[in-house]
């Protein structure tokens, strides 16, 4: 004859078997949530050697008001390519100090190049892939900064090209 009535034994085991398995699923989640974030976002930067035959001058800070009413920061420059490779893609690390000379942010921001607007006006800003440095020429460069630090000491930061892709 079928029990209609389970046990209470029964129902403390279905419900054991039930929190052992939950559990282990609850374990596993954790696990792949802290396996894959492990590597905290950072990514290597990587400095070639073709960097010497690049020159930065020209550093110069602005900035302006945004539709917003926030302030964007501006920082341009000029590179020189005295190499034998045309620069297609660089990205900039910039570190900022402080009054005391000590580090107060650290950004690496993609470069944008600064070409002539064909209807006059304020030039425009275009991916460097679509007007790569060749060897021996110079082009003005840009970074859009949304936010610099309050306690940044107003003074051009100290600048290192990373990331190049050069043909």
């Amino acid at each position: 004859m079928t029990n209609l009535f389970p046990s209470a034994r029964q129902e403390s085991q279905q419900r054991n078997w039930t929190f052992i398995v939950g559990l282990i699923a609850v374990i596993a989640v954790v696990g792949a949530i802290i396996l894959f974030t492990r590597h905290s976002g950072k990514t290597t930067q990587q400095v070639d050697p073709y960097v010497s035959k690049l020159q930065i001058s020209n550093a110069k800070v602005s900035a302006a008001e945004n539709y917003v009413g926030g302030t964007v920061t501006y920082l341009d420059a000029t590179i020189t390519n005295t190499g034998d490779k045309t620069l297609e893609a660089a990205d900039m690390n910039l570190v900022f100090h402080n009054t005391l000379n000590e580090v107060v942010q650290k950004e690496t921001m993609p470069l944008h190049v600064l070409v002539e607007n064909q209807m006059g006006g304020y030039p425009d800003l275009v991916d460097m892939s679509r007007s790569p440095i060749l060897p021996g020429h110079s082009k003005d460069v840009r970074m859009t900064l949304e936010h610099i630090s309050a306690d940044w000491n107003q003074v051009a930061p100290d600048m290192q090209l990373v990331n190049l892709k050069l043909r």
